[in-house]
């Protein structure tokens, strides 16, 4: 059994940590860019690491998180195995083995895709000791922290693993049931659960999908993907600043990562080129490939995932979540990936962080067997964007913030949506500037613009982070008037009244769908639509997007495009509008828009342009 410390980390220089820091990642989140976390993540779950094993030569917690420790250290043998793999390949792992001969079960945690492994979320395997569980976590194979030496070679982190990173692939399954194998001859575990977020989530799944002796009992997957090759890769469009930011972040350099074949795959996603390929390779990492076997083995599945999710969109979980018979749930917060749970499984908070503490009580019925309030769930909870509450300030007059958001329940994904509505693209609107957004269809009209130009119309101004400060009530505000009309098509409704339930003129609940005629006078070109939130000051916020590519266009011959935007549970307050743009870039994908080729939207007789809004 190795020792972390014993692996270049010397426990002196493990820093104090301050309330403060913990304040700052409560407010803010633990990323700082996409590729980034906020050193001071990483530095309680250090200093959590080094109480826990008795290396810290003095205290370097709060007083609330020393007392936790010590509570575990009492109550558990503490362990930091190496976990020999079918391959030879030595997996990190930690171990918390309660006491005493009772059954318990074991909640296996694989680490997410970080720099850091499993040791980011030792408060995580805090918690879960102190609700009765033995814990075993590890990084998977390749993730973590490799140094270049010069002279040397690499050296490889504390909590890395060796060998290179299988992207959920078949030996990362193979692993996840040797680590089972591990977890019942030291455990002798009465229950096996899996828990993950991110690439540990997705590992989960695919690990209770395959595992020879279906021996896994439930999981918890947060920010999760349900189909990796429709997050790569979807409308003919790739995913090219999640994929890039993924590949920045493993913690070291490309060739030391990722083996030939994996490199490869990586050089024609992002080159455009194989695409089948790569798409092949994305099916065969996803859970959705496997849901009959997830079916079969009836495991009790919890999902959490975001609305304005940049690296595994919504669309493509809802679609695996409804295709499982299985005991299951669906949590749909505000924000981006990990930042509804990322805080919550890093530092206490000074309440309960929900996304976390719902997935304990799913662990806590399915696993443990604690009589609780999960099974009168409703299979899908949204919590809707946004609560706005207008203030008088007594300097400035009136100001709208934005307030923490209500949750809905429904009965299933399908309940989410109760009625639609056609919004018909239109001429002009009120303005006699942009095109309009009516109720009765209108056609014979055109509008044009220069694709191949950025815009200020993009979903995110960063992967993860534009999100996380959404999540924490700042949702980015956009200035329309800076909106260039000469390289995007913009179409906005009148005011819109209430509709009579709760003061919001539209409850839009789902998948909304934009039907258009287009024609470029190139062979190719990117269509992405954003429908936004436009208020009276003209400043608005983004309900949902998606691109789309088109690659088979003749030039200036008509070509009818009908696609589906992200979901959304968006509350449109009274007398704001309804703005749809449509541009050729956006800074998250890639794009076949032709620099200086003209895109016309038209509706021409008989193929009128519409907006299919769902609505709850």
């Amino acid at each position: 059994m190795s020792h972390p410390h014993n692996d270049g980390v010397n426990a002196d220089g493990v820093n104090a940590f301050t309330a403060a820091q913990l304040s700052r990642i409560a407010q803010h989140g633990i990323y700082t860019s996409p590729t980034s976390l906020d050193p001071a993540a990483a530095h309680v779950a250090e200093a959590l690491v080094a109480t826990l094993d008795g290396t810290a030569e003095q205290p370097v917690l709060p007083p609330d998180l020393q007392k936790l420790t010590e509570q575990v250290r009492q109550k558990a043998i503490i362990g930091f195995p190496r976990i020999t793999a079918e391959d030879g390949v030595r997996l990190s792992a930690h171990t918390i083995k309660l006491k005493g001969d009772e059954p318990r079960p074991v909640v296996i945690v694989p680490s997410g895709w970080t720099p850091f492994g499993w040791a980011l979320f030792e408060y995580t395997y805090l918690q879960l000791a102190i609700r009765g569980y033995h814990v075993l976590a590890y990084t998977p194979r390749g993730i973590g922290l490799t140094m270049r030496v010069p002279g040397k070679g690499y050296v490889d982190g504390p909590f890395t693993s060796e060998g290179t990173i299988d992207v959920a692939g078949p030996h990362d399954w193979t692993d996840g049931s040797t680590v089972i194998d591990y977890a019942e001859q030291h455990f002798e575990p009465s229950r096996i659960a899996f828990l993950g977020e991110s690439y540990g989530s997705g590992i989960s799944q695919l690990v209770a999908a395959h595992d020879e002796k279906g021996r896994v009992d439930a999981v918890v997957a947060l920010s999760t993907w349900g189909d990796l090759a429709a997050s790569l890769y979807q409308h003919e469009t790739r995913h090219l600043a999640a994929v890039t930011a993924l590949i920045n972040f493993t913690g070291g350099p490309v060739e030391r990562k990722f083996d030939e074949e994996t490199q490869r795959i990586l050089t024609d996603f992002q080159a455009g080129r194989n695409l089948d390929t790569v798409v092949k390779w994305g099916k065969r990492r996803a859970p959705s490939s496997y849901a009959d076997k997830t079916n079969a083995r009836a495991v009790p599945t919890f999902f959490s995932n975001t609305w304005h999710e940049t690296l595994f969109p919504a669309n493509q979980v809802i679609e695996h979540f409804n295709a499982l018979t299985v005991p299951k749930h669906l949590n749909l917060w505000i924000g981006d990936h990990a930042a509804p749970e990322g805080a919550g499984l890093t530092i206490p908070f000074s309440g309960p962080n929900q996304p976390v503490e719902e997935a304990f009580a799913w662990l806590d019925h399915h696993v443990l067997g604690i009589d609780n309030a999960v099974p009168t769930w409703s299979a899908v909870s949204s919590q809707i964007m946004f609560t706005y509450e207008t203030r008088t300030d007594p300097q400035t007059g009136n100001i709208e913030i934005v307030t923490p958001a209500a949750r809905e329940s429904s009965r299933s994904w399908e309940d989410v949506t109760t009625s639609t509505e056609r919004w018909y693209l239109t001429a002009t609107a009120s303005d006699d500037r942009d095109g309009g957004l009516g109720t009765a269809p209108e056609t014979g009209w055109q509008r044009e613009f220069t694709a191949g130009q950025p815009t200020e119309a993009i979903a995110a101004d960063a992967v993860i982070t534009s999100g996380q400060a959404e999540w924490n009530g700042n949702p980015k505000a956009y200035v329309t008037e800076k909106f260039d009309r000469q390289n995007l098509a913009v179409w906005t409704s009148d005011p819109i009244p209430t509709d009579g339930r709760g003061g919001a003129a539209r409850r839009i609940r789902g998948i909304c769908e934009l039907t258009l005629t287009v024609r470029n006078t190139a062979p190719s070109t990117t269509l992405v639509a954003y429908l936004f939130d436009l208020g009276p000051d003209s400043m608005a916020r983004i309900i949902t997007h998606e691109p789309l590519t088109l690659t088979d266009l003749t030039p200036d011959r008509d070509h009818r495009a009908t696609w589906k935007l992200q979901a959304a549970g968006y509350d449109l307050p009274q007398d704001h509008r309804l703005m749809l743009v449509v541009t050729s870039k956006d800074p998250l994908y890639s794009d076949a828009s032709v620099d200086g080729s003209t895109t016309r939207i038209s509706s021409p007789d008989g193929s009128a342009a519409f907006l299919t809004l769902p609505l709850g």
